[in-house]
């Protein structure tokens, strides 16, 4: 019942596509993360997965879609199943909430983050 201050959390990591949890809710990770490059194309089967940037932009890019850019303020949201890669040109700081013990990288066969709390 305590506020957390995301700039502060995300100022204790300087790593890319390592998601740091800052809370629970119902469940869920609440986690910060910094992106920069691209992460590899992947699905989530049972979950949906979303992305809120806090700086910076981020691209979504789909397989079978047109990709979508957003930037500060902007969410995302990816259905279960649909197969997509965020990237970002530059460092971008962003928000994502998951199920607890969802691997943040699906089916891609890439190790999962540790998803440490901070």
């Amino acid at each position: 019942m305590q506020k957390i201050n995301l700039t502060d959390k995300l100022g204790l990591f300087d790593t890319h596509w390592d998601p740091k949890v800052v809370a629970t809710y119902n469940n869920n990770d609440v986690m910060v993360v910094k992106f920069q490059g691209e992460f590899p194309y992947h699905k989530h089967d049972d979950t949906d997965d979303f992305f809120l940037v806090i700086e910076g932009q981020v691209t979504m890019d789909y397989q079978d879609h047109d990709p979508v850019t957003f930037g500060p303020g902007e969410l995302v949201i990816v259905p279960k199943g649909i197969v997509h890669r965020p990237r970002a040109e530059k460092e971008a700081k962003v928000l994502l909430i998951e199920p607890i013990g969802e691997a943040n990288s699906g089916d891609s066969g890439v190790p999962a983050a540790a998803k440490a709390h901070i």
